[in-house]
């Protein structure tokens, strides 16, 4: 078998009763004209600035400054996490994306945040109790209760949010009133529509599995030691994959959906060639440098071969989602578009692995939210080491240069905030003319000249 490469490639699944039949789109621009996209000096490709200039309405400048924000955030907020304890509440950027704030339910630690570059918030409830209340309302939810599109806690209100469709709210509330969780503590949100996993019949880049009588078509997320990481939704454990050219390419070995994840690992022959890049779908490799895990609010960008690469904003994390498949926890919620075919794709904060496309709603025309599967959980579930473009890898620890709860004493020092300010029409990132279409690339082995 001809070694291939690992890529970002659009999960597809279709079944017609007994009968499954596929149409492979001709492979049209497959001449083996790409690069690994340039990276600046500040770890973010020019690439990934772009589609923050279209999404985001910030300069390169600015996006450049807001992916250093995260990142300085996200030290910060693990040294407070660790110095709080039981009084703290949680962390998020504003919506300039720039003030980390840091809930804390002990008034004197508020010149300790403040002494550490952070705005301090004075809540009631810590994140831990937060937790607490949001895995009650999964222990208490029956199956009518799943018709609700999911529930996650905002850190920002200090309390958990439970979505409802129009005309649903009281479910939302005796859920919420049934589980225990008392009233001033939760918020309801009316959302127009249910998620559900973004897998569908779109011909680009397919590696394939077998589902019953079914046949399937997955996105690779990231490549690591021994395999890449995808949606769990993308076969059961067991499942042999095969590629483009219908060649033996590896067998799922770990898979998760529904339930406490919509994770996958897919074990590859060993002449698979992986490689530590993301398919932008726009003629570009981006690279994959760690696993640093950014905080609420930060800016981030998925790829996905129906519509190609997107940035937004991460909206929650640690939402309980209901899918007609069944329900998923600790999901983490943006508002990024995505439509069918873009499951199992890589999420990038800079060149930063965050996570696994697993579902949404709404598409890339009218704008919507997505939720991903953390990648560090993946890693750390698995014992899996992310392949990076530093020759290294971590497995949940953050990025490659070391663990991401114990960042550098430097990470106290803020980057410049003023870089970062977007332009006040910015929205919600979801609109700024997108209807791009369906793009359909060439594999990542011809776009680097590997095959």
């Amino acid at each position: 078998m001809q070694r291939r490469t690992v890529v970002a490639i659009a999960a597809t699944v279709t079944a017609a009763g007994a009968a499954v039949a596929f149409t492979l789109p001709s492979m049209a621009g497959t001449t083996p004209s790409r690069r690994p996209a340039a990276q600046s000096a500040d770890g973010v490709a020019p690439q990934l600035l772009a589609a923050m200039k279209r999404d985001l309405g910030l300069s390169a400048d600015q996006a450049t400054a807001r992916v250093q924000r995260a990142e300085w955030a996200s030290g910060v907020s693990a040294q407070l996490r660790s110095a709080s304890g039981d009084a703290y509440g949680g962390s998020w950027l504003g919506k300039d994306g720039t003030t980390l704030n840091v809930a804390i339910t002990d008034a004197s630690l508020a010149d300790d945040v403040r002494a550490a570059g952070a705005q301090p918030k004075l809540v009631q409830r810590s994140v831990a109790q937060l937790d607490a209340a949001k895995r009650a309302l999964d222990a208490a939810a029956t199956k009518s209760d799943r018709d609700l599109p999911g529930w996650y806690v905002d850190v920002a209100s200090n309390q958990v949010v439970v979505q409802a469709l129009p005309g649903d709210a009281d479910r939302a509330e005796d859920l919420a009133q049934d589980a225990g969780v008392p009233g001033s503590a939760v918020r309801v949100v009316t959302v127009r529509s249910t998620p559900h996993p973004l897998a569908d019949v779109i011909g680009a880049q397919p590696y394939f599995i077998n589902l019953g009588n079914a046949q399937a078509r997955c996105s690779i997320g990231f490549a690591v030691e021994g395999g890449f990481i995808t949606a769990g939704h993308c076969g059961q454990a067991g499942t042999p994959t095969t590629d483009l050219d219908n060649q033996a390419q590896g067998e799922v070995e770990a898979s998760v959906f529904p339930g406490n994840a919509d994770m996958g690992f897919v074990q590859t022959e060993a002449d698979v060639r992986l490689q530590p890049f993301v398919d932008d779908f726009d003629g570009n490799a981006l690279p994959v440098g760690g696993s640093t895990e950014a905080p609420v609010g930060a800016a981030v960008c998925r790829s996905g071969s129906t519509t190609g690469t997107f940035c937004g904003t991460i909206l929650a994390k640690n939402q309980t989602v209901n899918y007609p498949e069944g329900t998923v926890t600790g999901l983490t919620r943006t508002d990024v578009c995505a439509e069918g075919g873009d499951s199992g794709g890589p999420w990038l904060s800079g060149d930063q692995a965050q996570g696994v496309t697993s579902g949404g709603s709404g598409d890339c025309k009218v704008g919507g939210e997505t939720f991903f599967q953390p990648v560090n959980e993946i890693l750390q579930r698995n014992n899996l080491t992310l392949l990076t473009t530093a020759g290294g890898g971590g497995n949940g620890g953050g990025d490659t240069g070391g663990d991401a709860t114990q960042p550098p004493a430097e990470a106290t020092t803020p980057p410049p905030a003023e870089a970062t300010q977007p332009p006040g029409n910015n929205g919600n990132g979801n609109g700024n003319g997108r209807g791009h279409g369906h793009r359909h690339r060439g594999p990542l082995g011809q776009i680097l000249g590997l095959n």
